[in-house]
């Protein structure tokens, strides 16, 4: 009888799987559906180098496997495997994922057709899964996708046409189908940025006129005509150009500039909600001194509490036109809401005006870590172990999502306590990307001149200017030591008349096995000894002088999981670095720059404090 029972449960869950067309929420006898659709998705992946190795139908859980990123609900809303060497075909089973908002599939050799049942994720916002081998034709069910908003399927071998139903998604910001073989006419999207080249069969098969060789009047006839063909077509491509970059401006002008008070809030880029300056003014109780949260060099953060009775931050720049503030706040907006994680500070919207430049964050209830690692003012405790433990590795999957699962990929350059900021559950959330940078994937670094946070600025940033993933490493490096010591980075020594900088000094301790020195006085010994050492370990290791020497966030990411910690620091132990490599010997020491001519300061534009 229990055979019978088990061969019936097997064949009913192989059934429910294989159903394309199922709207089920819920998996019978408790089984997660969730799990289920992962493992179908696993199943016909081939993975030769095991990154979906923790993934188990026997789990009840998946927001701890490797690659997605949970809802605070806890449902799946993002799964991000680009170029991780993929290949085989994308199961159906995505479609039962209903809570999806992100897919990030690009970059690996994925085969097969895009499945149809993509439509049902109504909460799906980017869908980016270029650079694979998908084939067949784009299914028409994404024109349902009325939440999408990022729509990359370029460099595959995509055939047939174009799906006029995907003209009805009204906030696409981009679509990207170039380098296919797309065919017949485009529709015409709302999307402000459109790619097809690379499609030769786009305008259709008889794009091309063949002319006969004849002789005497008609021949001349016909090449006059010629003539006057090319240029009437000359004189309307200029026109239509002369009307596209007017109509352009004027839209640009709509969006960022021309703005007063009678403008529509429900207007949105993307979907970020336009608010009205009104709005904002009446949730400060019109900017009041009182609910300002903190001040950055661009401008002011203040609480606000929206009409429908929403905690907001709310952002105000004090002189956008100051020091690049316009470029740097439309990047803000574009960049921030492309980059969707549960541990990435979301953008809830802007307001624009000729005067004003305004943006709208959640409320972070528990402030930031730097003001949470003492006990405050409010009476609010210093964080206990467990927590601190939970914001190291909140904060390194938001990192590990902005280097390797967004493309181009994101770097933050200002990783220090004062931007990881806490919900009401404490999960910690990357914010203020005032100094982020994109960067394709195939770039080593971006040179830029110097900025940041005294104390966290990586060596090699410092003195050449060049910024990668690696000094974002270094920042968290130098985040785990606060978390550890509670001392922040740049007020290290200040009071303990100590010389050097925080990581010489735990190095120095811990090479003297003197952990408890360097401990928070304020855990009060309340703490795991080995989760200490293993904490210690990691942040030198990502501080290390040469960051061709730092771990990538996705390693760090296994290592405070307890995955090839030992193998690492064990590694790293054989390296020899000279003595003039110390980070208490370069050109120009930490402790020097405040009084330099070297302008190092946090240029402050997004993220409550």
């Amino acid at each position: 009888m229990e055979m019978k029972n088990s061969l019936f449960w097997s064949v009913g869950l192989v059934i429910w799987m294989c159903m394309e067309g199922s709207n089920a929420t819920l998996s019978p006898s408790g089984i997660n559906y969730e799990v289920v659709a992962l493992m179908a998705i696993k199943n016909d992946l081939n993975d030769p180098y095991s990154v979906l190795e923790n993934w188990d139908i026997n789990s009840v859980d998946p927001c701890s496997w490797r690659m997605i990123t949970c809802s605070p609900d806890g449902h799946v809303s993002a799964l991000g495997l680009p170029s991780q060497s993929l290949s085989g075909t994308l199961s159906p089973g995505i479609g039962n994922l209903s809570n999806l908002q992100s897919v990030l599939l690009q970059n690996n050799a994925i085969f097969g057709p895009i499945p149809a049942n993509m439509g049902k994720l109504q909460k799906l916002q980017t869908l980016d899964l270029s650079n694979n081998k998908f084939s067949g034709g784009i299914p028409c069910s994404l024109g349902s996708l009325n939440n999408l908003n990022y729509l990359r399927l370029n460099n595959n071998s995509l055939s047939g046409p174009f799906p006029e139903s995907l003209a009805n998604v009204e906030g696409l910001t981009l679509v990207d189908l170039s380098y296919n073989n797309l065919s017949g006419s485009l529709p015409k999207l709302s999307s402000r940025i459109f790619k097809f080249i690379g499609n030769p069969l786009i305008c259709g098969p008889n794009s091309q006129n063949n002319y006969q060789s004849q002789s005497g009047g008609t021949r001349n006839h016909r090449v006059v005509a010629a003539f006057g063909s090319s240029v009437g077509c000359i004189l309307f491509v200029i026109i239509i150009v002369g009307f596209f970059l007017w109509w352009r401006y004027r839209h640009n002008q709509q969006i960022f500039f021309d703005v007063n008070d009678q403008f529509d809030p429900e207007v949105c880029l993307g979907h970020l909600k336009r608010y009205s300056f009104k709005e904002l003014r009446a949730a400060t109780d019109h900017f009041n001194e009182k609910n300002i949260l903190g001040i950055g060099g661009f401008g002011k953060v203040y609480k606000g509490v929206l009409q429908d009775g929403t905690l907001v931050a709310v952002k105000k720049l004090i002189d956008y036109n100051a020091a690049g503030g316009e470029v740097q706040f439309q990047t803000e907006v574009e960049m921030i809401s492309l980059a969707v994680h549960r541990n990435l500070l979301r953008l809830y919207g802007f307001c624009t005006t000729e005067s004003e430049r305004i943006l709208v964050y959640p409320y972070m209830s528990n402030g930031s870590v730097a003001s949470r690692l003492k006990e405050n003012s409010n009476g609010k405790p210093a964080l206990d172990w467990s927590r601190r433990k939970k914001i190291a590795l909140g904060t390194a999957r938001g990192l590990l999502y902005l280097h390797e699962q967004c493309d181009p990929k994101i770097i933050h350059r200002d990783v220090k306590a004062a931007n990881i900021l806490l919900d009401e559950d404490y999960e910690a959330i990357v914010g203020d990307f005032g100094l982020a940078k994109l960067l394709d994937h195939q770039d080593s670094h971006v040179s830029t001149a110097v900025r940041g946070t005294v104390g966290h600025i990586a060596p090699e940033y410092l003195s050449t200017g060049q910024s990668s993933e690696k000094t974002d490493v270094f920042g968290f490096g130098i985040l785990l030591l606060e978390l550890i010591t509670g001392q922040k980075a740049l007020d290290f020594g200040r009071a303990a008349n100590q010389k050097g900088v925080l990581h010489d000094w735990v190095k120095k301790l811990h090479q003297d096995g003197k952990l408890h020195l360097m401990v928070d006085k304020d855990l009060k010994n309340n703490l795991d000894l080995v989760e200490l050492e293993e904490m210690v370990q990691v942040a030198l290791l990502c501080t290390q002088f040469h960051p061709l020497h730092r771990p990538k966030m996705s390693e760090v990411m296994r290592m405070l999981e307890g995955d090839g910690l030992a193998e690492k620091w064990e590694a790293s132990q054989k390296i020899e670095t000279p003595k003039y490599r110390s980070y208490e010997n370069l050109p120009q020491r930490y402790s020097d720059l405040e009084e330099s001519s070297l302008v190092v300061e946090a240029m402050e534009l997004s993220g409550p404090r």
